[in-house]
């Protein structure tokens, strides 16, 4: 243990001679777009819904802080940032007189990736997990006291992709994010049966930040 102990403390010691500590904050754009194979129906008291998926990616933005450990080719970046989404459908209702009516849906969550990469010169490639927490919640997709809807108020996912340093200040980077959930939207009727509303979601992001 005494020479456990030994090692653990001479590492410490010695690691910032051979890392380096930055800082930066960072600002983007994603597209996100969800997977629904097929339209769902559902009916509760007598009323039928028909919801639909529009198709094509929507876009949101995100901004925040980051930090990077760098240890020769490897380095570690945690992030923390805002991030909007949004999702669209079509809705329609049995024997309206309106066919059907578009509805978006729009997500404010807190994004917590931890990247850990190789840099290749300017060149980095990265992967990580990422930890998103919704903050507050979308207008409800249906609006009639017979339904209930449920969102998910955490999900975990993953981010991978590429990235670019510029001058060792400007960093450019474009990624790739899959959610390890499925269903993070439903809704429940009046009887308790629930209607999941999505699959995994994902999303393309780029972004620009300044290191400091």
């Amino acid at each position: 243990m005494k020479k456990l102990l030994a090692i653990l403390f001479t590492v410490l010691i010695a690691l910032p001679a051979f890392s380096q500590l930055n800082f930066g904050i960072k600002a983007g754009l994603s597209t996100t777009s969800i997977t629904m194979a097929d339209a769902k129906s559902i009916t509760s008291v007598g009323t039928t819904y028909t919801i639909k998926k529009l198709k094509g990616a929507n876009y949101g933005i995100h901004f925040g802080v980051f930090g990077r450990l760098s240890i020769s080719k490897l380095y570690i970046q945690p992030e923390l940032l805002f991030a909007t989404r949004s999702n669209e459908y079509t809705l329609s209702k049995a024997n309206s007189l309106v066919d059907s009516i578009s509805v978006s849906q729009n997500f404010n969550k807190l994004d917590i990736p931890v990247m850990i990469g190789l840099k290749f010169g300017p060149l980095r490639v990265n992967a990580g997990p990422v930890g998103s927490l919704r903050l507050g919640s979308p207008k409800d997709l249906i609006n009639d006291p017979d339904f209930k809807a449920m969102y998910a108020s955490m999900t975990i996912g993953y981010q991978a992709g590429v990235g670019l340093d510029i001058l060792k200040k400007l960093t450019i980077d474009l990624r790739y994010e899959g959610s390890l959930k499925k269903y993070q939207n439903q809704i429940e009727n009046t009887t308790g049966t629930k209607f999941n509303l999505d699959d995994r979601p994902n999303a393309f992001l780029v972004s620009v930040g300044i290191m400091f």
